[in-house]
């Protein structure tokens, strides 16, 4: 025992005197686990300031790196065109929604000019899995064509939804590989998402191939369903209503450091009442519940994921990225909304309650509900706008990174600009891959994307401009300025080192840096199919 104490001594001597490096060197052929949540705001997890329980994540951000200038397209369907394919979604053809308007940026099709991060690296003996959301082409019929369906487009093993949203219970377009095939059992699908996934890490452990594992929660996106005893552990927790939880978040996120304490707290959106003078507490309490329930459940099985690599001895050279699709949702759920997503009974043949109607609390299948344009508000704290936007309220995603074997020392912040696109060049950098001119016979167009990795190991990057477009909002910053604009209004200029809540409007201040950042976004909308919104 004294010389197994005197082992022990020894030890925390010589690491005291030496203590480890922040980052070690990349180690060859990560395994990458890519996991997205879908419409959740910038100040929704516990490591940017919120009150919502997400204890595995949070791990995650203790081990590893926080992002606080990171960003996404503003809308769900662009974002995962861009992250799969390092480049702007125009150019991967997937510049608004599922529609095609029979223009380059806007089939609703991944083009065959990109190439995904699965596709490269199946190529250097990755293993390639995907679970949860696809929602990167227009055909979902299961008749249909499926040359863009995951199978096709470089991912071994698939399980999940080629749609977009839709209930959680009995999610449409559900499939594994390339078959439809509906809920069995107790079903929930962030539950089925997650336990998916670590049944394809428990099967690429059999090889001694390296892996890829993108997860695409479809959580917390509407509609609000969640179970019951996710639901019962937030009871009460938001009677102090909208403006004490952006104020408690706001202070929680300057204390962290995720933002300035010079950047004030954005007014209240005009459409929002102050709480006091609000009708129907109990219901509007229920929805942000729900909200949080969901965010809550997706966390659990973030740790059922990190606990199976741990389980197969994968852990330490895991690349793990967690990130938001974009910002939180203000959409209100009407009650003549029809669609795809949307179901018409239940599994059990129960009618499906449509709209956001006070006298119906949200949270079982057979309601169809959103938390709106308040609760959305307090998500993006301190944030102008929402999904949709590309003021830093639809666009800023919290990006939190781990890699134990590279990152020896966690917990701090990154406050360098990177976009979704990087993420591309950041993962075939990891894994000593060359992105292609050419795959599969057919030309590939450059990526738009800079690899983080200089970030991950300790180093320093200066991003050259980033630029956005939806739905006719447009966006370019560059270093600290940010031009952006809300469709149909004019430019406004914003310093984001000073003021990255953009409360002071700088455009008429500086008219020569509004002209050269507006030729600056003309000249990148030329170049990548992006056209006039009318």
């Amino acid at each position: 025992m004294a010389a197994r104490l005197a082992f022990v001594l020894l030890l925390f001597i010589s690491f005291s005197a030496f203590p480890p490096a922040l980052f070690a060197a990349a180690t060859d052929q990560p395994d990458i686990v890519l996991i997205m949540a879908d419409d959740m705001g910038f100040s929704d997890l516990g490591c940017y300031g919120s009150e919502i329980w997400t204890p595995n994540i949070d791990a995650l951000a203790k081990g590893g790196l926080r992002f606080t200038q990171f960003y996404n397209t503003a809308r769900c369907c662009p974002t995962r065109a861009a992250l799969l394919t390092g480049l702007y979604p125009h150019q991967a053809g997937v510049g608004h929604m599922m529609d095609d308007w029979q223009k380059p940026g806007y089939r609703g099709n991944l083009n065959q000019e990109c190439v995904t991060i699965a596709e490269v690296l199946s190529t250097a003996g990755y293993q390639t899995f995907l679970c949860g959301k696809w929602h990167v082409t227009r055909h979902t019929d299961s008749a249909g064509p499926k040359f863009n369906w995951p199978l096709e487009r470089g991912f071994q093993r698939f399980f999940g939804t080629i749609h977009g949203g839709g209930s959680y219970f009995d999610p449409v377009t559900l499939c594994r590989d390339n078959e439809f095939v509906g809920p069995t059992g107790d079903f929930y699908y962030t539950e089925a998402i997650s336990e998916h996934a670590a049944e394809y890490i428990q099967y690429a452990a059999r090889s001694r191939q390296p892996l890829f594992l993108y997860v695409a929660y479809t959580a917390p996106h509407w509609p609000l369903h969640a179970r019951d005893t996710d639901i019962a552990r937030y009871r009460g927790r938001y009677a102090m209503g909208w403006d004490e939880l952006r104020i408690r978040r706001h202070k929680e996120m300057i204390r962290q450091g995720i933002v300035d304490a010079k950047w004030p707290l954005t007014s209240r959106d005009a459409r929002v009442l102050p709480w006091a003078e609000v009708a129907y507490k109990p219901w509007h309490q229920r929805r942000m519940e729900v909200y949080a329930a969901q965010i809550d459940n997706m966390d659990r099985g973030v740790g059922r994921i990190l606990e199976k690599l741990e389980q197969v001895g994968r852990r330490d050279n895991a690349l793990v990225f967690f990130l938001a699709d974009n910002g939180g949702c203000a959409e209100e759920i009407l009650s003549n909304w029809k669609g795809l997503h949307i179901p018409e009974k239940t599994g059990d043949g129960r009618g499906v309650m449509v709209g956001n109607n006070p006298s119906i609390m949200p949270g079982p299948e057979e309601t169809y509900q959103s938390y709106g344009v308040p609760w959305a508000n307090a998500s993006n704290t301190p944030f102008r706008l929402y999904k949709h936007w590309v003021h830093e309220g639809g666009i800023a995603t919290p990006l939190v990174v781990s890699w134990p074997a590279v990152i020896r020392q966690g917990g701090r912040l990154v406050h360098e600009p990177g976009h979704v696109v990087d993420l591309m060049a950041t993962c075939l950098d990891a894994a000593h891959v060359s992105y292609p001119t050419i795959f599969a016979g057919r030309d590939v167009l450059p990526t738009a994307g800079e690899s983080l990795m200089p970030l991950l190991t300790g180093g320093t990057r200066r991003r050259g401009p980033i630029f956005w477009e939806h739905e006719g909002n447009r966006a370019v910053r560059d270093g600290n300025w940010k031009l952006v604009s809300r469709h149909p209004g004019s430019w406004e200029l914003y310093d984001l080192e000073a003021d990255r809540t953009e409360m002071n409007d700088l455009a008429g201040q500086f008219p020569a840096i509004v002209g050269q950042m507006a030729k600056m976004y003309d000249d990148w909308a030329a170049r990548s199919n992006v056209l006039p919104w009318k």
